[in-house]
């Protein structure tokens, strides 16, 4: 889906703005803290109905209102969230009501890649869950309702456990064998689905890796659970596996206080010729490392929905060398429609530069 126009109402600092969006690109110029980084943000909430920002509903909406509404027109489609500071979201397509998320998701699709993302290698396992979990429900808009079955289960138990721990008391065995069967059997979806994610986007990754290094580099991504399973896209072995590392681990999760075993204790590592990137990769071994996740994703994203998602650039290519941009920016040529954040039009190359449709925001509004 091209996104044509977005309308933002009370979002953020937007009081009421129109931006028109061009096919190929379109960047958004200005300087700090004036509102570009807002609209990526709602564009990326219209596609996934989650921010990749800090923040509640509440704090999406514009200081002094009630609600914010973000609404993206494209082809003979129309896509609207609309947010409210003290009940549920609204959905509409094409002006009906939608009452399920999943209904909503994969109109659109889109490939983020923001400062933020420059850290994935680096900081905790649950960012590096969160981007699996994101591709995924681009993937399969189910696995939306999956990963949210799963946390309300995963907190009953934690309850459980929790009580019986202030208490000092004995876990009821009937209780945590309902909450542990119901974990491995959602858990068990998950991590398979993990599993194969990562088995379909190596080789992509693996390719622009060495062609971004020029051949200097090679990429393993390893799935690297807390859970001992001789082949994960065998369900079955993956549920016995589960329910034995909960048997074994009830001691200590009593404890602790909290569920030790499940796919929200999963770990993702990377390899640059064999070594962790984290510990030994150069920040540019990093950032190449991004870059070629990033353009994987977009890649079995287009191959298996059959659409070119939207490329949003959020305030990167200032952190990229030129070598990396111009790997980034030959990729994206005109099939594949860009929004960009930036501070300074001199990161760009002149050519690129006249195709591109340029918006300057200031303030919250678009300026001339």
């Amino acid at each position: 889906m091209k996104l044509h126009r977005l309308y933002l109402q009370n979002f953020r600092n937007y009081r009421e703005q129109t931006f028109p969006l061009s096919p190929k690109q379109t960047i958004l110029l200005g300087d700090n803290a004036q509102g570009k980084s807002n609209v990526l943000e709602a564009i990326f909430l219209l596609s996934t109905l989650k921010t990749y920002r800090e923040g509640r509903d509440r704090d999406l909406i514009r200081f002094g209102a009630n609600c914010a509404q973000i609404t993206g027109y494209g082809d003979q489609l129309e896509l609207q969230v609309i947010l409210r500071s003290g009940s549920r979201r609204t959905l509409a397509i094409n002006g009906v009501s939608q009452t399920k998320n999943t209904d909503f998701l994969g109109y659109l699709p889109v490939v983020l890649f923001s400062s933020l993302d420059l850290a994935l290698i680096r900081t905790s396992p649950e960012t590096r869950r969160a981007w699996l979990d994101h591709t995924l429900m681009q993937l399969e808009p189910i696995y939306s309702n999956l990963s949210h079955e799963y946390q309300q289960v995963l907190r009953q138990k934690n309850a459980l456990l929790k009580h019986c721990r202030t208490q000092a008391q004995s876990l009821p065995p009937a209780e945590m064998a309902v909450w542990n069967h119901q974990l491995a059997q959602l858990g068990t979806k998950i991590m398979r689905r993990r599993w194969r994610l990562i088995h379909r986007l190596q080789p992509l990754a693996q390719q622009w890796q060495r062609r971004i290094s020029a051949g200097q580099e090679s990429l393993d991504i390893i799935y690297a659970p807390k859970l001992e399973c001789a082949n994960w896209d065998d369900p079955a072995e993956i549920h016995t596996a589960l329910l034995t590392a909960m048997a074994d681990k009830q001691s200590i999760e009593l404890w602790q206080g909290t569920s030790l075993v499940g796919p929200h204790r999963d770990e993702v590592q990377f390899h640059l010729n064999h070594v962790p990137a984290r510990t030994y990769g150069s920040q540019g071994q990093q950032r190449t490392l991004i870059l070629a996740l990033k353009l994987a994703e977009l890649e079995l994203l287009e191959l298996v929905l059959q659409k070119t998602p939207l490329l949003l650039l959020d305030d990167v290519l200032a952190e990229l060398d030129l070598h990396r941009q111009q790997q980034l920016l030959g990729v994206i040529n005109d099939r594949v429609q860009t929004i960009i954040t930036t501070t300074h039009l001199d990161n760009f190359d002149r050519a690129w530069q006249n195709q591109a449709q340029i918006l300057r925001i200031h303030q919250g509004s678009i300026v001339p």
